[in-house]
This record gives C-alpha cells, structure tokens and sequence, in this order.
C-alpha cells in the first residue's frame, strides 16, 4: 500500500476516482472488524432481488446499510421504517457511488420495537378513519401575516425558524407559543395550545416544530390527541418534527408535513427578496407595457384621423376630380380629330419614307441602265458609226444588208450613219464581162 503522507512520496501522486475508492475501502475493511450498529431503520426497501437495503440513524447521523439474500432469509422479524435494531456488520465502501456503507450480516430488533409496533397500529387505524386524507388537507395563506409556531422556546428549533423568517419575509409577526415537545406532560400541552389557537383565531397558520431525537424523544407527536386536535383546528397546521428522515403522526395528520423546522420556515412565507425582484421586474414589464400601449394607441389615432381625412368630403371630391382629369385626358387623347391628326401625321411620315424608298430604288435602277448602257454601247454598231462607217439596210424590212447580192435584190436601201439615215437609190449597171466572169455587178 503506498505512503500517501510520507515526504519521500512522488511530487505529484495523481489517482483515479476508481483507484481511490478501491484504496478507501481497502483502508477501512482492513481497519474495522465486523462491529455492532445499534440504530432506527429508514428508507428501508427490498427489491426483487430479495436483498434488503436501509439505513441505520440516530439523532446525528445515518448510516446506508446492505443485507445481501442469503443473510436476509435468516430474519426472525419483519424489519420496517422505524423499527429500532441491532445490526452486526461489516464496514465497507459502495464502489460505485463512492458511499460509506455497512454490510449487515445479522439484524435484530432493539428496545424501540414496541414503540414502532404501536407507532404503526395508531397510524393504521387513525388512517382508516380517514384521518390523513389529502381531501382534508388546508392549502396555506400566500402571504401570511402572522405565524403562531407551537414549541419548545428554548430549543434550537424556535432559533432556526426565526432566523430564516427574519431574513426570508421580515414582515410577517410570527407569536411564539411555548409548550414542551418531550415527556408525558408535552401532548396535553400541545393539545391545549391547538385549541386556544383555534379559537382565538389571530393567526394566519400554526406552525407544530421541534428538533430531532430518537424515537422516544419525538413521542409526543405521535399521540392519538395531538393528531385529531391538529384535524380539528380551524386554522391550517405545519408539521415539522424531527429530521428529514423522521415521520410522526402529526406529520401525516398536518396540513403539510415540512422535512426539517428551517425547511418549514422556508414553506411558510415567500422570500422577500424574490417578492422585491418580481415586484421590480413586474413594474418595469408594466411601464414597458404601458408605454408600447400608449405608443399603439398614438398609432391607432393616427391611422384613424389620416382615414378620417382620406374619407373627408373635400379629399373625395378632389380625388374625384383627379379620376374625371384623368379620364377626360383619355377621352381627349381618344378624340376623332386628334386621332385622324394623328393619322395625317403617321401617312405624311409613311409618304415620306414612301417617297424616300422610291428616289432610292429609281437611283439603283438608274445606275442599273447607266451601266447597262455602258456596256451595250461598248458592243453596239453606234460606236462603229461613230467613226465613219454605215450599215445598209432594206428599207421595206429593216434587215440589215451584209451582202452584195442580197443588196441587188432589195429595191430600196437605207444607209444608217451616225447621226441619221440617208435613203439609197439602187440602179444596177451592166455587167462587164470581167464582172460576169467573176460573178460580180
């Protein structure tokens, strides 16, 4: 087992939750032998696995408890909540949860048996009864003004509750009514302080308190008398006796069972700071509210007094006369002079770029002649005449003479010059014989 104080120990020894719950249970089974546990059972259950699990109390402590099936089966009693044993047991660690626990090997009942006996057989019947319904249960004032707390006035119970009343809600007046909370004279007292309480009816709710004890010392709240003068009051009761772990009679015959006399203190008023805070941030949400409703309601009166003004005579009669400006405007536009105006404009535009589209085409197709011109002229006879020669031409057809012996056939002839045509007279002239011998006139 490693030093874990020595000096000669590493600088930094750095465990697991795991590794120092194991050592931790190591160092106290190895420590304690099995011992003896005298305490009062609490939070006792015995789940389907047949193991029972509980812990042992007193008035300072408690301890959780084990008892494993095969031990368990050896019980010559039935254990419960609140019964007083004697418990011999290992001491151990729960691994798990890192909980100190005692492994019970052997249980017994101890010398409270009888009481827990008694304790059951008087909350069985006075539950019969009806005593304990939660339909009889009292709902407790919000804001209680003045507190009766049912005690002991020297106890730390009393201490406890005032101290947290001051510094919870330091407005309410809190009455303390002192009784004893312990011995044969402290049920008769607290019986007759219910009572007076109940009749005098100056308090908003009674407070029943005193500290924890053993099963002996908190006795007195499980009277037969304290249960039905606590149902009895005219004014609502809380319970708190004891520990979180202790229950009483007066605990299920309460308005409200409290776990601690501080815990009942914190239930009996609201806290005063929290009231101040809501009461700060309800104030705030009112202004905010009341401002965003103001500011809603300016809005709403403008829109209201511009559709007030929208729906005015004048404003309808003016926009009435802006639709009739915009519809005569229309018919205007529509009008059988404007439009036929509109239609002169549109044929003198259209005979405009008629007439440009026409000098364009008649341009083309004279520059088409020109140069058709050209080139005819460059393969007509007129240029030939030009320089000096004639064609020769029948007068009776036109056609064009291109010999001599159709030129003798034809009895009148044409020459074509130049710049004009001058008629021929033919007029055929014998034949020498040389021209005969060769054919020719």
């Amino acid at each position: 087992m490693p030093e874990l104080f020595s000096d000669s120990a590493p600088e930094r020894e750095i465990f697991s939750p795991s590794q120092l719950v194991r050592l931790a249970r190591d160092l106290l089974e190895d420590t304690f032998p099995l011992i003896w546990v005298e305490g009062e059972i609490s939070n006792f259950s015995r789940p389907a696995s047949g193991h029972l699990y509980f812990s042992l109390k007193d008035a300072q402590a408690q301890i959780r408890c084990a008892m494993f099936k095969s031990r368990a089966t050896l019980l010559r009693f039935k254990p419960a909540d609140g019964t007083r044993v004697l418990a011999r047991a290992r001491v151990s660690l729960y691994e798990a949860r890192g909980e100190f626990q005692l492994i019970v090997e052997h249980l017994e009942e101890a010398g409270e048996g009888a009481l827990l006996r008694a304790f059951e057989q008087l909350k069985a019947r006075l539950a019969a009864e009806g005593l304990f319904d939660a339909a009889k249960k009292r709902p407790l004032p919000a804001l209680p003004r003045r507190i009766g707390v049912i005690t002991s006035a020297t106890g730390a119970a009393i201490r406890d509750v005032l101290s947290v009343l001051a510094r919870r809600f330091p407005f309410a007046d809190v009455e303390v009514i002192p009784v004893p909370v312990q011995g044969k004279e402290a049920p008769p007292a607290i019986v007759t302080a219910l009572d007076a309480a109940s009749k005098a009816r100056r308090h908003d709710v009674l407070l029943l308190t005193r500290g924890g004890g053993s099963l002996e010392d908190l006795w007195a709240f499980n009277d037969e008398g304290v249960a039905r003068a606590i149902r009895a009051s005219a004014i609502p009761v809380v319970s708190a006796v004891g520990h979180e772990v202790d229950f009483t009679i007066a605990d299920f015959a309460a308005d409200l069972r409290a776990p601690t006399p501080s815990a009942a203190a914190e239930i009996l008023v609201p806290d005063g700071a929290a009231i101040r805070r809501n009461l700060l941030r309800d104030e705030a949400r009112l202004e905010t509210l009341m401002l965003r409703r103001l500011q809603n309601a300016a809005q709403r009166l403008d829109h209201a007094w511009a559709r007030l003004r929208a729906q005015h005579p004048r404003a309808r009669l003016q926009r009435g006369g802006e639709r009739l400006a915009h519809l005569r405007a229309r018919l205007q536009a529509q009008h059988p002079l404007i439009r036929l105006a509109q239609r002169r404009e549109q044929l003198a535009a259209l005979e405009l770029r008629l007439r440009a589209a026409l000098d364009r085409r008649l341009d083309r197709r004279r520059q088409h002649l020109a140069e058709l011109a050209r080139t005819l002229n460059a393969v007509s006879p007129l240029a030939t005449l030009q320089r000096g020669y004639a064609i020769l031409l029948d007068r009776d057809n036109g056609e064009v003479l291109r010999s001599v012996e159709r030129a003798r056939q034809s009895a009148h002839l044409i020459a074509r010059l130049a710049d004009g045509e001058v008629p021929l007279r033919h007029e055929p002239r014998p034949r020498t014989r040389k021209a005969a011998a060769s054919g020719d006139d």
